[in-house]
């Protein structure tokens, strides 16, 4: 018989469930024109998006859980072959950069779900008293897991309806 999990488990890991499978209906049948699709030369693609996002929960989670991040540790930064550092997760990049980010559908969900595996079991560890914890001083007031973890859920939310937006832009282009 399982324990069930403390209710701040449950309700991140629902929140970043909510996440996966919205980036999993964005990116179901998503053709490679979809996902480079750009409804003006400045925009984000759907493909972009998908990895920015998955980029963003892996390189921060990964450093609250004091763990490597699966971007490199499961092989994907070899697999999507970027011309970027393997460091790396999207913020601040130019036109040309997001251009640079082709994958294909299955190389996006691949990615996302090893990311969201390990959000998961990170998150089973994660006790109400360390949701408290000081994860980061560089800001007034200091970041804690808590903050941190619901900034990463914000941020992933808003990138996930953007790519669903410009999935729809897409198809209603006729892409």
């Amino acid at each position: 018989m399982t324990t069930p999990s403390a209710p701040h488990v449950a309700l991140l890991t629902d929140a970043f469930g909510r996440i996966a499978e919205t980036a999993h209906r964005v990116l179901r049948g998503a053709t490679a024109e979809r996902l480079t699709y750009r409804p003006d030369p400045g925009a984000n693609t759907v493909a972009w998006l998908v990895w920015h996002l998955a980029r963003v929960q892996d390189d921060h989670v990964a450093d609250v859980a004091d763990a490597e991040q699966r971007w490199t540790a499961g092989g994907w930064a070899t697999k999507f072959g970027l011309p970027f550092d393997v460091a790396d997760t999207g913020y601040g990049h130019t036109p040309e950069q997001v251009a640079a980010v082709r994958a294909d559908a299955a190389l996006l969900r691949g990615y996302l779900d090893d990311v969201h595996a390990a959000t998961t079991a990170y998150l089973e560890t994660v006790t109400a008293a360390d949701l408290e914890r000081v994860v980061d001083t560089g800001w007034d007031p200091p970041v804690t897991l808590g903050v941190r973890l619901v900034s990463v859920v914000g941020d992933d939310l808003q990138h996930v309806g953007q790519a669903a937006y410009v999935r729809g832009l897409a198809e209603r282009a006729g892409v």
